[in-house]
């Protein structure tokens, strides 16, 4: 077994927002207050939102969300008749190897995503902001309900590290290229929450 480290920076090119709960954040005026480190007070990505985010776009890319009843797809659907593409059925295997099978049928699960902390270039810089959303009364055409979210701004960036356990058995660069069209799928998208809005554009810029 080897364990392949990819890092880099994680661009933000729109506000961010991963929500930090009512038990942590205590913000005046801000009603859905950002993550942050405990310690620092400075925000920070978790993992599992990026690990998250990554395999819900890559089972969709793959096309095997509706077989799953809205749940993680797993080994037990490797039946379906949809993977008389051997494509498709190679590539939701290469996705159970990288991020775990409930069923446990590929041993391990092969990627490790770390909490993605504050880059250096950005300490000292403006690292929150209050975005004011409201609901339009249709009727009437006015705004209710205003509230206030707390983003991080464009422009901040936050460092990334995954590691990918490779096994014997294990084709490496299948693995590495899955994790790679999940950060491309993610920068197609967004990460966080609100992306309708426009919130969570992101660009990933690998060091290697």
């Amino acid at each position: 077994m080897k364990i392949v480290n990819l890092t880099g920076t994680i661009e933000l090119l729109s506000g961010l927002h991963i929500g930090g709960g009512d038990d942590t954040m205590k913000i005046g005026g801000i009603d859905n207050g950002v993550i942050k480190d405990v310690n620092s007070g400075e925000p920070y990505i978790p993992g599992s939102s990026l690990k998250g985010k990554m395999r819900s776009l890559l089972e969709w890319n793959i096309g095997v969300v509706g077989i799953g009843d809205g749940e993680p797809f797993t080994s037990k659907l490797l039946n379906n008749k949809i993977f008389d593409d051997t494509k498709k059925k190679n590539d939701a295997i290469t996705l159970l190897k990288l991020f775990g099978d409930k069923e446990g049928k590929f041993g391990i699960t092969r990627i490790s995503v770390g909490d993605c902390q504050l880059a250096e270039e950005s300490k000292g810089k403006v690292l929150s902001e209050a975005k004011y959303e409201n609901v339009i009364d249709r009727q009437n055409g006015t705004a209710k309900h205003p509230r206030q979210t707390e983003r991080v701004p464009a422009g901040i960036k936050f460092n990334f590290d995954i590691r990918v356990k490779v096994l014997d058995e294990d084709n490496e660069k299948e693995l590495l290229d899955m994790l790679k069209k999940g950060l491309e799928l993610i920068e197609m998208d967004y990460l966080g929450g609100n992306g309708s809005r426009g919130y969570g554009r992101v660009k990933f810029n690998l060091s290697k």
